[in-house]
């Protein structure tokens, strides 16, 4: 399946943002392709993510941006992404309006959100562009202009529930947890005692922002963050790291190994593969249509009775809990870590930032 809708879309507007910009904006949001450090880079805590801040664009060049962001997700996946970037103002007024980043900015900002740039955009070439910020991290990658890679993606809420006038909850990830729970719920005896593996949630992602192809299944789980490069990732490390010590034998449990933990999909009953489908498609359904439509061949067609649910922490609402979906071409995790601050990130543990489909193409293309 080709993706050229969305890769003429996001050809399209990433060659019109880059022909907006000056020189030094330019510098600051363009790189090279080639896989690199640079292009790796994956965050989502409120820290560098690379690349040009939306808060040093003009308006029409924030729009441009936006548009860019909008193709590459669905409608619905848009409205979420836009209404987690739009927390920041919430957790600013929580937190007593903080203005910690240098020159006085505010820590929490809608404007914190920066894009980058690899490569030259072409609808039938190879480039890659990634959007990022505090509880949002998009990355694709768009391969001999014939497909997209989505993946890494994270999304996250702080808060998750939050209360609306006349009583309504704001909940931009709550089909990720209700899906979640509905499915732990529904399990017997048996296939409870398989998919809990843990009796409380870490406190953070298990895998964090490694890299799958190479060192992850070596990382425990109290090493969130490869090479915390400022101070901001520093802190949040040592605390999680703080907070994971105490979890105990339970520590161990949780981390994360090449062969998948939990209950495995083909000893679910067929109401059970419903939640658990529909679960995948909160997340798949993300994408356009072209894109989500081929991620969910890849990871249902050929290998869903392959996929593992892996649950830890209690499973009534308002605690801490977590879930783990782990196939041959997926990873997603779901931490909500107080039982109001949700993390989430779907990965592809072959193909992350297009590495598989990149690594054919350096292999036939650039022998």
């Amino acid at each position: 399946m080709t993706h050229s809708s969305t890769i003429s879309a996001m050809t399209g507007l990433a060659s019109r943002i880059i022909g907006t910009l000056d020189a030094e904006q330019r510098s600051r949001a363009c790189f090279d392709f080639p896989d690199n450090e640079e292009r790796r880079r994956f965050y989502w805590v409120p820290t560098d993510h690379g690349g040009l801040p939306l808060r040093d664009c003009e308006d029409g060049v924030q729009r441009l941006i936006m548009q860019l962001v909008a193709s590459g997700l669905s409608p619905a996946g848009y409205n979420t992404a836009v209404t987690i970037i739009s927390l920041q103002n919430i957790l600013s007024r929580r937190e007593g309006w903080g203005t910690g980043w240098p020159g006085g900015r505010p820590v929490r900002d809608v404007l914190e959100y920066q894009l980058s740039i690899f490569g030259e955009p072409s609808p039938t070439g190879s480039w890659a562009w990634r959007f990022g910020g505090h509880h949002l991290s998009l990355s694709y990658a768009v391969i001999d202009g014939t497909r997209v890679s989505s993946t890494p993606s994270f999304f996250g809420a702080d808060p998750a529930d939050t209360p609306l006038a006349g009583g309504a909850l704001l909940r931009p990830l709550g089909l990720m947890e209700d899906l979640g729970r509905e499915l732990v719920r529904s399990l017997d005896g048996q296939q409870l005692a398989s998919a809990v593996i843990a009796r409380r949630a870490p406190s953070d992602l298990v895998v964090g922002n490694q890299e799958l192809a190479n060192q992850l299944w070596k990382t425990p789980p109290e090493r969130l963050f490869r090479d915390p490069s400022d101070e901001v990732v520093s802190i949040l490390t040592r605390q999680m790291g703080e907070a994971d010590a105490a979890l105990g034998s339970d520590l161990g449990a949780l981390r994360f190994t090449l062969s998948p933990k939990g209950i495995r999909a083909v000893r679910f009953r067929s109401d059970q593969r419903e939640i658990l489908e529909s679960l995948l498609g909160a997340y798949i359904e993300r994408l356009p249509d072209d894109v989500a439509g081929g991620e969910h061949a890849k990871v249902i067609g050929t290998s869903g009775d392959d996929l593992h649910f892996a649950w830890a922490g209690p499973v009534e609402g308002g605690h801490s809990h977590y879930y783990r979906i782990h196939g041959p071409r997926i990873l997603i995790e779901y931490d909500n870590i107080n039982g109001n601050h949700i993390h989430s990130a779907w990965r592809d543990p072959l193909g992350d930032f297009g590495g598989d489909a990149l690594a054919h193409h350096w292999a036939t293309e650039h022998r």
